[in-house]
Formats: structure tokens, C-alpha cells, sequence
């Protein structure tokens, strides 16, 4: 029988088997480098305060931390870090891919900035591809091949609104300071106030804010019927132990 001195010296691994997973631990650390590159063209060949002023930066610098954490998790055989932080950074990049591909460099669109898009060349392109295609496809192949389903709540879709409206309340504070000369005074189109007004604004945010929550609901419903790709290369724990991790 074990005393209590005793049972407090067994290591966690004893009861918990460390399970590493060095193929899910390369393949974000790929994406963290590719979100990490795309940040570090953009202030190198574009002025520092102007590129962390847009939601694309904000979002791939998120990427870049969680998914180096998530791949350092990974190679270690540490469980994953909380389902609600890995899904918000899921969905605020699945937002970044969507708007521009749907929105900005989409001809049709009332919003389209595709004139622009096209004219990039060298490090603005390949940036360009990095932070707005590359990232979330990655983002995504890692949800839905590496990682186990059913981690996510209903409640993480509302939770994760405080991402855009932390945004917007910066994109609109630095627009009001910003002199009306300034180009770059709003980042987007659909928030630019001199052109739309608060009003007009409002109802811009509302709506990418209500398609933000359906597409977070949207998220969380697929972890839910999902099935687990990847077997026991998932679990931290025995079989016989309990649920999977």
C-alpha cells in the first residue's frame, strides 16, 4: 500500500503516457513560420505602425504564437492548449482567407481592392500569399487532419466576437486621431467613416459581425459530428483510460 509521501513521488508520466506527435508538431511550426515570414515582409517593406494596424497582422501574429506553442505541445507530448484559443485563432484566420478572397481581391464586390492586389510583385506578393491564403488553408488542414474533434463549445462563438470588436474599437479610435489626409487612415474599405459614416459603418459591422459568429457556430457544429482523422497517434492516455484528449 502506498503512503501518502510515497504516492505524491510518482511522476505525472507514470499515470499519463507522454505521446508525442512529431508530424502534427512539424506541420505547425510550418505554419507558425509562414505566418511569422508574412508579418516580417510586411514591416520590412511597409512602415511598422501601418502594417500592425490591420486585422490580416493581428490575426497571423495570433497564428504564429499559438501555433508555435501548439507545435512545441506537440514534439514535447504536452496535451494541446485550450480548445478555445486554438479554435478562436481558427476562425479569426478562416476571416482573414474569406474577406479578401470573397471581399477585397473579388472584382465584383462593392469593397474589391482587386486593382491593387494585382499590381503587388516580390516580397508584397509573397507576403500577400502568405498571410491571406497560406495561413488559412494551414489553419484549417491542422483543424480538420490533426487535431481531435469535439473539444469546442457553443459559448466559444460568442466569446470569440471580442476579437473583431477589440479590432474595430482600435480601427475606428486610430481612424478619429489620424489626420483626414492620411491614406491609410482606416484599414478596410467597409470601416472607412469619411466615406460610409458611423452609421453606415455600424451596419458594415454588424453584418461581417453576425457572418463572424454564424461561420464560429458553423466551426463548432463540424467539431461536434467531425470524425478523428488520426487515431491513436491523438490520445495522451491509454485506451482504457478515458476519453480521448
Amino acid at each position: 500500500m502506498l503512503t501518502p509521501n510515497s504516492a505524491a513521488a510518482v511522476p505525472a508520466s507514470a499515470v499519463i503516457p507522454t505521446v508525442r506527435r512529431p508530424v502534427a508538431a512539424v506541420f505547425r511550426a510550418l505554419i507558425a513560420l509562414a505566418a511569422a515570414t508574412g508579418v516580417v515582409i510586411e514591416c520590412v517593406m511597409g512602415s511598422v505602425p501601418v502594417v500592425l494596424s490591420f486585422f490580416t497582422i493581428w490575426s497571423n501574429i495570433a497564428v504564429a504564437v499559438v501555433f508555435a506553442l501548439s507545435a512545441r505541445r506537440a514534439w514535447i507530448g504536452r496535451p494541446p492548449l485550450p480548445a478555445v484559443w486554438t479554435g478562436g485563432v481558427l476562425l479569426c484566420i478562416s476571416v482573414v482567407g474569406l474577406v479578401f478572397h470573397l471581399v477585397l481581391a473579388n472584382g465584383s464586390s462593392e469593397f474589391n481592392q482587386a486593382a491593387e492586389i494585382a499590381k503587388l510583385t516580390g516580397g508584397k506578393a509573397v507576403a500577400n500569399q502568405l498571410l491571406h491564403t497560406v495561413t488559412p488553408i494551414g489553419a484549417a488542414l491542422d483543424w480538420l487532419l490533426l487535431t481531435l474533434p469535439g473539444a469546442l463549445r457553443w459559448r466559444h462563438a460568442a466569446q470569440w466576437l471580442a476579437a473583431p470588436a477589440a479590432y474595430l474599437t482600435f480601427a475606428l479610435i486610430r481612424g478619429a486621431v489620424l489626420s483626414p489626409d492620411v491614406p491609410t487612415r482606416y484599414t478596410y474599405p467597409f470601416i472607412d467613416v469619411t466615406r460610409y459614416g458611423y452609421a453606415g459603418v455600424t451596419v458594415n459591422a454588424l453584418v461581417l459581425g453576425l457572418a463572424f459568429f454564424a461561420l464560429g457556430l458553423a466551426i463548432v457544429g463540424l467539431d461536434h459530428v467531425r470524425p478523428a482523422v488520426r487515431g491513436r497517434e491523438n490520445r495522451i492516455s491509454s485506451p482504457g483510460a478515458g476519453g480521448l484528449k
